[in-house]
């Protein structure tokens, strides 16, 4: 029987794709190349050339604005308050559902993927119609004088509802990969729930958790859809950065607009790069504990 080159040992199959022909190699390459200098370098260098065309000083000008340093605060206000609660959301789903099999499991998970698979402007919607005047709590809400929609806790919900997946989704692979040995061994041992979390679960997972929260930030930091829906676009209120600059566009501020959409584009890039280093640091240890257990085995 003839073998493919999947057939073959690593090394062969790493011979066989260094003798693909140089013309083939070259044209994917650029291929490649054409296709992300297209989609998105040149995107982010016109970001920046248009932010900084009349000069750096009307540049910092943009952020000296009021509305502009409102909106920086409310995005961060709110990405310091949905990504803690996605960590902590996440954590519970992720060791709930790798350590334990219960009815219900695969509802939980779909739950859990919900957010990717609805539109963010369907989500923002949905609370509008809980929470709006004429929603079902809008009544009860508005006789206590409380206010969800076109407010800092409509932004929050919203922003929850697209962000909580993150997390979650990143530790519930690594967990059930790991498996549960050692925290039953330490159970054994006498340990409590908490020593056996703070002491094996959680160094265990620590890169997987860093990763989900670096996705998660960037999201919450960049979300538009769900937000626009529920904030009311309320200057110097319920603006976050994004609404923002879609102000400013709107108004043909384009070099204030460009300005504000650099710090998303910076944040996408240092987002870009920790993620980056994260991955080389699993990679790095993996290959660590593979060759201490290699250098173990007799």
């Amino acid at each position: 029987m003839k073998r493919t080159p999947t057939d073959m040992p690593p090394v062969a199959a790493t011979h066989v794709r260094e003798n693909d022909p140089r013309w083939v190699r070259a044209t994917l390459i650029a291929i490649t190349v054409l296709f992300l200098g297209i989609f998105l370098a040149l995107p982010l260098a016109s970001i920046f050339t248009e932010a900084l065309r009349k000069g750096i000083g009307v540049y910092l000008a943009s952020f000296r604005q009021p509305d502009a340093y409102a909106a920086i605060r409310l995005t961060l206000l709110v990405s310091a308050i949905a990504v803690p609660l996605n960590v902590v959301f996440g954590l519970a789903a992720a060791w709930a559902i790798a350590r334990f099999r219960f009815c219900g499991r695969n509802v939980l998970l779909t739950l859990i993927d919900l957010p990717f698979a609805v539109s963010p402007v369907i989500s923002g919607l949905i609370y509008v119609l809980l929470f709006g005047l004429h929603g079902w709590l809008g009544p009860w809400l508005n006789e206590h004088d409380l206010q969800v929609i076109f407010a800092v806790p409509g932004i929050v919900l919203a922003t929850l509802f697209v962000t909580f997946p993150f997390v979650a989704r990143e530790l519930i692979p690594l967990m059930e990969e790991q498996g549960s040995e050692e925290e039953l061994a330490a159970r054994v041992l006498g340990a409590s729930g908490w020593q056996i979390f703070w002491r094996i679960t959680l160094p265990n997972v620590r890169w997987g958790l860093l990763y989900g929260v670096i996705l998660c930030n960037a999201r919450a930091m960049g979300e538009f859809g769900a937000v626009s829906v529920v904030s009311g676009h309320i200057r110097g209120l319920t603006n976050t950065v994004p609404l923002h600059v879609e102000i400013l566009y709107n108004e043909y501020n384009f070099v204030a607009a460009f300005a504000v959409a650099s710090l998303l584009a910076l944040l996408a890039l240092v987002t870009l790069g920790l993620k980056t280093a994260v991955e080389w640091k699993v990679r790095r240890d993996r290959a660590e504990s593979a060759a201490s257990r290699e250098g173990s085995t007799p």
